[in-house]
């Protein structure tokens, strides 16, 4: 067996009803492509028959298919981390398992990886999601890029294809909580983005819930800038110089006029104020906090109960 060109990392979580017809897309596509090709499937804690519907695709292309299979619910990008842990290709690819992002799109990455880019990001024409979903988007691609300097057009689009040395660079951070498009941007010498088509799901559902956003964004936020700290800091010097001016201004007040009753909501208004914007940089900071806590404590980012492959793959990727 040839080692890959290209090796095709795909999560998998609760996608039964999509993944024969990916997989007959796919392989379709990279049979196309006439290169040597892996599909690196990683079962992320799936309730439904993806497992035995992945078994069944290592059964038919026993040397083109590897499976590995959570103990439990890792979560997307740990998924896709495993994978790479694991992949023998030049050029890794990474794909959702929704059909979102069609297969029959990944040449066009393929075409820039070969023109000299170490990473090629994927923004989506024509979104086939709700209004909310894509303005949100747009707003924390903004913010994103603004407390980041990070740039990615649609960071959402996990569609991306990645050199073998960035990938390596990105297992070798080790990071318990990251966004790995961000940090393969953060790695790259030459990126680029490709323009991709997107197709409304047509089976199963979403499985990112509004928190599951949220909390990748923190992620994203607070693992690769600094700035909400620094930016709550300026607004504290900002709100202690304005109560200072206030203080000052009651006590010559005092002094000129005499003691007042009035203005006691507007005073409960302005402490409840200040009291929520603690509250909201506390939370800042126990983002910070709480990702140190994760590091240093070195439980494993993920545990493997089976991986599914021919037996002279793995001895083959340890010998790379």
């Amino acid at each position: 067996m040839s080692k890959p060109y290209v090796s095709v990392v795909i999560p998998v979580y609760n996608e039964a009803e999509n993944l024969e017809a990916l997989f007959m897309r796919l392989t379709a596509v990279l049979d196309r492509v006439g290169k040597p090709y892996e599909i690196v499937f990683t079962n992320d804690g799936s309730r439904d028959n993806s497992l035995p519907l992945l078994r069944d695709f290592h059964r038919r292309r026993p040397h083109q298919v590897r499976v590995i299979d959570f103990n439990g619910n890792f979560g997307q990008h740990m998924a896709i981390m495993a994978a790479f842990e694991r992949v023998r290709g030049d050029v890794v690819v990474t794909l959702d398992a929704d059909l979102q992002n069609p297969p029959e799109e990944i040449p066009k990455l393929l075409t820039a990886i070969e023109a000299g880019h170490d990473v090629v990001g994927s923004y989506r024409r024509n979104r086939q999601d709700t209004l909310f979903r894509r303005y949100a988007s747009r707003v924390i691609n903004a913010v994103r890029e603004r407390f980041t300097n990070i740039r990615m057009r649609d960071q959402g689009c996990m569609l991306r294809a990645y050199r073998r040395l960035i990938v390596e660079q990105i297992i070798a951070s080790g990071e318990t909580s990251t966004f790995i498009p961000a940090l393969a941007m953060s790695y790259a010498a030459h990126p680029t983005e490709v323009e991709v088509e997107h197709a409304a799901r047509t089976a199963g559902t979403s499985k990112y819930r509004l928190y599951d956003l949220v909390r990748l964004n923190f992620d994203l936020m607070t693992g690769f800038s600094v700035v909400p700290l620094q930016l709550f800091t300026l607004f504290g010097m900002v709100v202690a110089a304005g109560s200072l001016a206030f203080v000052v201004y009651l006590f010559v007040r005092r002094l000129i006029v005499g003691p007042e009753a009035e203005g006691l909501f507007t005073l409960f208004a302005i402490l409840y104020l200040l009291v929520g914007i603690g509250i909201f940089g506390l939370g800042v900071i126990g983002e910070y906090v709480g990702r140190i806590y994760q590091e240093v404590r070195k439980r494993p980012r993920f545990v493997i109960r089976e991986v599914i492959e021919q037996p002279n793959l793995s001895k083959a990727a340890g010998n790379e």
